[in-house]
């Protein structure tokens, strides 16, 4: 198997030649079959153990199985223990979601602090069999079927073109030691009850079932290529993406026989789950929106508004004193004092500097606000009216600010001022305020 597994490295990991690799390493035997194989190789390796405090003492006899056999072969270890349960009732995931949370984490600080380029991890060809049958079992579209990649950013995966079987005949040909995991043992987990129950069956039924079944992930591969191919395609045609915001064409989208597979396609990079839901967006009123853990998708008139949730800006109200020049969060806007009146805009007004109650707010708009828009000769007009006759989309009201002196609104920033504080013949001190 070491031939193999270096004519596998030349072929298909050649970047991995002369980079230091940090190993993901439990003490189980596929773990330590890709830890002797990478030695034997004479690759820069270092290797990384979790504890994750669930099997008591056994955890830690695992954590101390690697430092021992580490400090017996001159490698660099990082050891670090989790509170694992604590970690996942906090957050409300699986134990075995906020254990992976939480080692991916700590690997990528590892490959920053310790300055490492990838991470490698022991999955092999039976893991993959298992991955695919689980997200089959659960519903899934054709990337859930195309298995484990090799590489995803800094992780590879060297092993995946090896079956359980080759990495035991290895272990035993090598006489190398490992740890057995109890839990593994179980039915617990469904994983578990794929690997004892339904894998033993498939290969009953065909002996080379792993080997048709690397065929099959082939071909559907190829097939998710072309997938994405198409979907580059249209999305070229109906998405126009300005700043962080992309915005779909609905009357284009609509015209495609199978839009919803496009829309999955593109929306399923950003955790979005709630497929029907999306799906119904479509034939929905403006204002109506499904949300994802970071990002939200708006129907607003004839489009589809995909957008990250803005988490910076809970914060609503930002004061300004007397003295200040400038503010630069969350909009940068100057204030100076000026001697004339030269031309106004939307980006720059002049008001009466004496009319003014320190400290300003900055604020969003909330619904009631009203306010004397300038040249109206006094008469009140709601915010949410001017914002319907101003033509905004929903995406464009909510990410307008107001500045108001004591509750009463100076200016709608970057589209009126109010006529309340405007220049008369009775002004001594003028404000310049500008949006930059």
């Amino acid at each position: 198997m070491l031939q193999k597994f270096q004519n596998h490295l030349l072929d298909r990991f050649k970047f991995l030649s002369n980079k230091k690799l940090l190993l993901a390493t439990s003490g189980g035997i596929d773990s330590m079959v890709m830890l002797h194989l990478l030695e034997q190789l004479d690759y820069k390796i270092g290797i990384a153990h979790c504890n994750f405090q669930l099997r008591g003492v056994e955890s830690f006899e695992d954590q101390k199985f690697i430092q021992d056999y580490a400090d017996a072969n001159g490698i660099p270890v990082y050891i670090t223990q989790f509170d694992t349960k604590a970690f996942a009732a906090d957050y409300k995931l699986s134990t075995q979601v906020a254990a992976r949370e939480l080692r991916y984490n700590w690997f990528y600080e590892l490959l920053e602090t310790e300055n490492y380029d990838y991470i490698v991890t022991a999955h092999h060809a039976d893991d993959n069999l298992e991955t695919f049958l689980i997200n089959l079992s659960r519903g899934t579209g054709l990337d859930g079927l195309t298995g484990i990649p090799e590489q995803n950013e800094n992780v590879v995966r060297p092993l995946l073109a090896f079956t359980q079987h080759d990495l035991e005949e290895y272990a035993r040909l090598n006489a190398i030691k490992w740890r057995e995991d109890s839990s593994n043992a179980s039915d617990k987990y469904v994983r578990n009850k794929i690997r004892h129950h339904l894998v033993p069956l498939l290969k009953e039924l065909n002996p080379n079932f792993l080997l048709s079944f690397h065929k099959t992930q082939s071909y559907l591969q190829e097939a998710q290529d072309m997938v994405d191919d198409a979907a580059i395609m249209i999305y070229q045609q109906v998405a126009v993406q300005q700043d962080e915001n992309i915005s779909f064409d609905l009357k284009k989208l609509m015209k495609l026989p199978n839009y919803k597979s496009y829309l999955y396609q593109w929306l399923n990079e950003f955790g979005f789950t709630a497929w029907n839901d999306i799906y119904d967006l479509v034939e929905s009123q403006s204002g109506k929106f499904v949300l994802s853990a970071n990002y939200r998708l708006l129907k607003d008139r004839e489009s589809l508004i995909l957008s990250p949730l803005d988490f910076s800006n809970e914060k609503q109200e930002y004061f300004i004193n007397q003295d200040q020049k400038e503010v630069n969060i969350p909009l940068n806007i100057s204030f100076s004092v000026a001697t004339d009146i030269s031309i106004a805009s939307n980006t720059t007004i002049f008001v009466d500097s004496d009319k003014l109650e320190y400290p300003l707010v900055l604020r969003r708009w909330n619904e009631g606000d009203q306010f004397q828009p300038l040249g109206m000769n006094g008469k009140s007009k709601k915010i949410s009216k001017f914002f319907k006759d101003e033509k905004l989309s929903l995406l464009e009201k909510e990410n307008t600010w107001l500045l108001c002196s004591n509750n009463t609104i100076v200016w709608i920033i970057g589209f009126r001022q109010d006529e309340r504080f405007k220049i008369d013949n009775t002004t001594k001190n003028i404000l310049k305020i500008q949006l930059d």
